[in-house]
């Protein structure tokens, strides 16, 4: 492989990566800010005045918690104001969640917002109805609670009940979020009634068995005036994959014999969609979220809903809000609305709120489908990334082998790296081919050289002449490219399985270094941002940056001096320090999951390229004289 093809192969693969990268971000920018939707019929939202601070004068909280979730309900409403996932532990293991570095940084210098729940709550205790006055600090994921306390340079906002899970909403109406009654409560469910003039209202909650977990059974009876009443998903908080901001909202619907998920733009205000009868809506921020089933009759279509990020703070604008890094205003809520059907009578709800891993949501489908027919909630998942046509199959196939590995280590970063020698393995023939090709290409270099020499004045006439000798030493200069070009699919689809794979969220590989391969990597960190680095030194681009380099020295050596080298070596070295550059700058901001797959796969390239070397050099200079 001459050196012009080398730079246009690597240049081929920053290309892609930069623009795969630029894509991403500035899709995400664009979900941000929500495209023009192209409504059937608007309404308006009503957002109430912002609360200071949660206390029983705006309701009093109740808890239902099992090893899945917390689930707290508010008596403003009656609906669910906040959803907290226990992190996985010793002593719970059957959850599935890990804490990544947000969390460990709100619990070290938030904790007035790291409460769990927001305040104290009444909760079903040894036999009867217990006030707790003592909130837990740390240990949950708040998938749902968009609010901020005090305790930071943030002003505290309480989410308005408006926006709470469950909330009933009017066409007709603006609802000042009434106060319910707790009429039953026990240790797995709770029911709330409100009734006036025009209606009364009956909401029904139960936590599932843990054949379901994450499930919430929701029964909603309306007696009365059932005109244009709405119910919501409430809203997940803010989850960064690879820096971006990636909600997703989705549903499902039948079309003929078939269930087909559609995803859906984001709004910029209100959308309705009239005419769609979704099997269940899905509203998630990327790794987790919530998934409303309806079980019995509803009324036509559903809505999507834009709620500003300054009614629905998220906590990551707490995190250094000195300076400004996660604006409110930049994190948007999207909040997605079912209607009740306009007859009087019950309407019954499946209710998941929880991680989109696949593991779980395929055995949550199979016990459903014991009983009734499939819900396809694993359809609800999102491969993430802009070029999905490549890298979702490529990112599945990698995947499968990460899972195989995991059952042998337990450890889902030597799974990486054993992936990455299965690779190598696989492809052991084409890099022999490709490392042949540039041991021959190196041995021709004196005759190109003396062909330039002499032609110097005639440029095409030493073209022929190297392609003729090329022809007749049986040299392609071209043969060294394919192995390269072969590992670009495989590079993108790591790269965009880590952001759409539940499992490597949170997975840590070197504890204190390596906390969460679905992020980059942190030596240490500083509050005030500097240009390019933010606020965390990442050190695996910079190894990352050192083996290429290396890789390089071992791939194409040249002479020391630099008197020695020719123009061409001179142009060579020059691309290849370039190179080594862009691809450390590149990755620096990349997981650290990614570094580690290519890291590994370069290290293994220079053991590779080093035995070959060593093997198979004298044959092919032999060859080639």
């Amino acid at each position: 492989m001459d050196k012009r093809s080398l730079f246009f192969v690597l240049a081929l693969t920053v290309g892609l990566f930069f623009i795969n990268h630029w894509f991403n971000s500035k899709d995400a920018e664009r979900k941000a800010s929500g495209p023009t939707p192209k409504p059937i019929e608007q309404m308006a939202p009503a957002i109430l005045p912002p609360s200071p601070q949660f206390n029983e004068a705006n309701g009093a909280l109740y808890v239902l918690e099992n090893e899945f979730q917390q689930v707290v309900f508010s008596t403003v409403g009656g609906a669910i104001s906040e959803i907290n996932l226990p992190f996985k532990s010793e002593a719970n293991k059957a959850s599935l969640v890990l804490p990544i570095g947000f969390d460990r940084t709100m619990e070290k210098e938030y904790p007035s917002n790291d409460q769990y729940p927001s305040a104290p709550f009444y909760k079903w205790q040894d036999g009867s109805v217990k006030k707790i006055d003592q909130t837990s600090l740390g240990g949950y994921y708040p998938l749902l609670r968009r609010s901020v306390n005090a305790g930071s340079h943030v002003p505290p906002h309480a989410m308005p009940a408006q926006n709470y899970a469950f909330q009933i909403v009017s066409d007709f109406e603006v609802f000042s979020a009434p106060t319910y009654k707790v009429t039953r409560f026990e240790k797995n469910l709770i029911e709330f009634q409100f009734s006036d003039d025009k209606r009364k209202v009956t909401k029904t909650f139960s936590l599932t068995s843990a054949a379901t977990p994450y499930c919430v059974d929701v029964e909603v009876k309306v007696e009365g005036d059932t005109r244009g009443l709405w119910l919501s998903t409430g809203i997940p908080d803010v989850e960064l994959i690879s820096g971006n901001f990636a909600p997703v909202l989705k549903y499902l619907i039948n079309k003929g014999q078939k269930a087909q998920v559609e995803a859906l733009s984001l709004p910029k205000a209100v959308t309705t969609f009239s005419s769609i009868q979704p099997n269940w809506v899905s509203n998630s921020n990327g790794f987790l979220g919530m998934i409303i089933q309806p079980l019995s009759e509803m009324g036509p279509g559903f809505r999507t809903r834009n709620v500003n990020g300054a009614f629905a703070p998220t906590r990551l604008s707490l995190i250094d809000s000195e300076y400004n890094l996660y604006p409110t205003e930049k994190y948007p809520g999207y909040e997605m609305l079912i209607p009740l059907r306009s007859s009087q009578g019950s309407t019954k709800i499946r209710y998941f709120a929880g991680p989109y891993q696949d593991t779980l949501l395929q055995n949550i489908d199979k016990t459903i489908s014991e009983t009734e027919s499939n819900p396809k909630f694993a359809s609800a998942m999102s491969f993430q990334g802009w070029f999905t046509f490549i890298s979702e199959p490529f990112g599945k196939f990698l995947f499968i082998l990460m899972k195989f590995f995991y059952q042998i280590t337990h450890s889902w970063g030597f799974s990486i790296i054993f992936l990455t020698l299965a690779l190598r393995v696989m492809l052991y023939p084409l890099n022999n081919w490709s490392i042949k090709s540039s041991l021959k290409m190196q041995q021709m270099a004196p005759f190109t050289a003396a062909i330039q020499e002499k032609y110097k004045k005639d440029p095409k006439k030493a073209q022929m002449e190297i392609v003729a000798l090329y022809r007749e030493k049986g040299v392609n200069p071209l043969t060294g490219c394919f192995p390269i070009l072969i590992q670009i699919p495989f590079l993108i689809g790591m790269f965009d399985l880590l952001k759409s794979v539940f499992e490597l969220r949170g997975a840590s590989f070197i504890p204190g270094w390596i906390e969460n391969l679905t992020a980059p990597d942190v030596v240490f960190s500083w509050n005030y941002p500097i240009f390019f680095f933010g606020t965390s030194l990442h050190l695996l681009p910079v190894l990352l940056g050192g083996v290429m380099f290396l890789q390089q020295k071992l791939s194409s050596p040249l002479p020391k001096s630099d008197k020695a080298l020719t123009d061409q070596q001179k142009q060579q070295k020059m691309m290849g320090n370039i190179m080594v550059i862009v691809f450390t700058v590149m990755f620096y901001h990349f997981p650290s999951g990614l570094n580690i797959y290519w890291l590994s796969s370069m290290g293994l390239g220079i053991v590779q390229q080093w035995f070959t070397n060593k093997k198979m050099k004298p044959m092919v200079i032999s060859r080639v004289k």
